[in-house]
C-alpha cells in the first residue's frame, strides 16, 4: 500500500476523529486533522486523545473561531485547499 495523504474533519464526533488519525498513521499514511462545528469538549477522553495526536505528529487545525488561540485557524479557502490536496478525506 503506498503512503496516502489523508484529512481527517472533525466534524460530528472529534473524540473518535483523533482515535482515526492517529490509527491512519500506523499505515506510514501522513495524516491531517482539521477540528469543525464547535470547540473540543474538554474531557479525560480528548485529553488522552490529543496526547496520541502527539505521538502520531498530527498537529491539529481548525475552522472554529474559539480554537483559534491554541490551533492554526483554517479560513474556508485554506479548509478547501486542504481537502482538494489529500487523496482521501474523511468526515467524522
Amino acid at each position: 500500500m503506498s503512503e496516502k495523504n489523508i484529512l481527517v474533519l472533525a466534524r460530528r464526533d472529534h473524540a473518535e476523529a483523533m482515535r482515526v488519525a492517529a490509527g491512519l498513521t500506523i499505515f506510514g499514511h501522513h495524516v491531517d486533522l482539521v477540528f469543525m462545528d464547535r470547540p473540543v469538549e474538554e474531557s479525560a477522553e480528548n485529553a488522552a486523545n490529543v496526547e496520541l495526536l502527539e505521538m502520531c505528529d498530527i498537529a491539529p487545525q481548525t475552522t472554529v473561531a474559539a480554537l483559534a488561540d491554541d490551533l492554526p485557524l483554517l479560513d474556508a479557502a485554506a479548509l478547501a485547499g486542504a481537502i482538494q490536496a489529500a487523496d482521501i478525506t474523511l468526515s467524522l
